[in-house]
């Protein structure tokens, strides 16, 4: 059974929730069939964005033979025909109601000039009835051996108990969606950054989770952001977070003062260095290979096994320069963090 199906869904009902962003709501019988076991929490889709005129390919049927090439037969096919792919987070899915249904907040990105990207321009069009297929988890398969096959969640905190959650616009449906899902008795702090104070959303987490909204009103992209990790996660990383937490993370241990020692005096290692605009920063404790797991600050503990984990998301810039801070300044395991570059300036997914 496949992890993933494509979805063709109706837009239900169209709200501009702030001044940046465009709520759509995604209805049909199909979506009976979408979803994971428990909490969408930072769950990635991709919405099929049709090209002007049209509605665009028929995914499912490209999808038909299981969905192993449909990607490279979409990919084949004339621009102008098949449209554009784009990746979205989850706000909210409500799949399992008698009505199913799933909310997707778009950012709505335009230039001095009004122009904006395919997605944008899309859903500044969107209006009840439109058609477009999604492609997502199923929810069939989340119950079998399949189901590890689609890697569309990254939130993995483990045993942890203070969090750390950062990101700008793009990232704020998933931080959203994983702030209301988190338990009371997990504590930490959570930056939202965001272009406009009407941006401000009213987010309910039973955590003890401080939430703080970052206006850029005109500011440089991330510097807000930037500013407020490295004021809350000082150097050394261990001493700034709560005592209970500093002898679990490990950042005392002779492993850690070895590994300090070989980095030049810094608290962790460097991390590889990542060409932004050629490749994908894309780094999470699941993705980490043998090397980068053996030269972690504690490679006897696996993944979630610290009180501490990081989820950090936005422009790609931004995100490394955050990936280094935490990971080489910091010295955070590199078994506790999610770098994910959502998207990098001047550069359109594809």
């Amino acid at each position: 059974m496949s992890a993933i199906k494509a979805f063709d869904v109706v837009v239900s009902r169209v709200e501009r929730i702030s001044a940046n962003f465009q709520r759509i709501t995604f209805g049909g019988a199909c979506l009976a069939d979408f979803g994971v076991q428990g909490s969408t929490l930072d769950l990635r889709i991709k919405v099929m964005i049709p090209p002007a005129g049209n509605e665009g390919v028929d995914i499912g049927a490209l999808m038909a033979d299981g969905g192993s090439t449909w990607y490279q037969q979409w990919l084949a096919l004339d621009p102008r025909e098949r449209g554009d792919m784009r990746t979205y987070t989850v706000r909210e899915s409500r799949c399992d109601s008698q009505v199913p249904e799933l909310d997707v907040d778009f950012v709505m990105h335009f230039d001095a000039e009004g122009k904006g990207g395919p997605a944008s321009s899309w859903a500044a069009t969107a209006a009840p009835g439109d058609r477009v297929w999604l492609i997502g988890p199923n929810v069939h398969a989340a119950t079998c051996a399949t189901a590890g096959a689609y890697g569309g969640i990254e939130w993995r905190p483990g045993l942890a108990q203070n969090v750390l959650l950062a990101g700008d616009e793009t990232a704020v449906p998933a931080i959203s969606a994983i702030l209301e899902s988190l338990p009371k008795d997990i504590a930490g702090h959570a930056f939202l950054e965001v272009p406009d104070s009407s941006d401000i959303q009213d987010i309910q987490t039973p955590s003890g989770v401080g939430i703080s909204w970052l206006v850029r009103s005109g500011r440089p992209h991330g510097e807000l952001l930037d500013a407020a990790v490295r004021q809350t996660i000082k150097v050394p990383g261990w001493v700034s977070l709560a005592a209970p937490f500093r002898v679990a993370l490990g950042a005392d241990t002779p492993t850690a003062q070895a590994l300090s020692a070989a980095a030049g005096g810094a608290a962790g290692p460097e991390p590889e260095e990542i060409d932004i605009d050629k490749t994908i920063l894309w780094e999470t404790p699941q993705l980490l290979d043998a090397a980068a797991l053996d030269g972690s600050l504690n490679p006897d503990k696996p993944s979630g096994a610290l009180p501490f984990y990081a989820w950090i998301a936005g422009e790609a810039a931004v995100v490394r320069g955050l990936r280094r801070y935490l990971v080489r300044d910091v010295g955070i395991d590199r078994k506790q963090v999610a770098f994910m570059g959502y998207w990098r300036q001047g550069k359109a997914e594809l």
